[in-house]
């Protein structure tokens, strides 16, 4: 977890400065949702204010962010939600984890995917790059790509 936050704050968060009013924030999520194909997104609510070490957090069923959140971050949190099935069972920040993180990267924040991988192989942080949501039947899956 740990080399994927240092990755993301050295080669991510500097890309875009964009934030998310918490407003707004499940208008995004079901635009996403839909744009990817996907049923039933999850529901935004509001991150606890005792969440001080927490920038956000994300399971199947929802995503829980502050009055604004980063673009990167809202995307992070949607990835986590992509990979977590129904019953919690989640890939934390592995492979799966990553592939839709980084296909989320490149098609909503047009950042390039070619530096995105070997920025991720510098770093040693596994990818699968054909990652579809878990709760998907990976037979019949087909996200869209750019």
């Amino acid at each position: 977890r740990g080399s994927v936050y240092a990755w993301e704050n050295r080669n991510v968060a500097p890309r875009d400065r964009t934030t998310i009013a918490f407003a707004t924030a499940q208008a995004m999520v079901d635009a996403i949702w839909s744009d990817m194909d996907l049923r039933y997104p999850p529901a935004v609510e509001r991150l606890p204010r005792h969440a001080t070490a927490t920038l956000a957090s994300a399971d199947r069923l929802s995503l829980c962010l502050p009055a604004r959140t980063p673009a990167w971050c809202l995307l992070h949190e949607i990835a986590h939600a992509m990979s977590t099935t129904d019953d919690g069972r989640s890939d934390g920040h592995g492979p799966v984890f990553m592939g839709l993180y980084v296909r989320l990267l490149v098609r909503y924040l047009r950042l390039d995917e070619a530096w995105l991988l070997a920025s991720l192989q510098d770093a040693g942080i596994s990818i699968e790059r054909d990652a579809c949501p878990v709760f998907l039947d990976p037979r019949t899956a087909h996200l869209p790509r750019d």
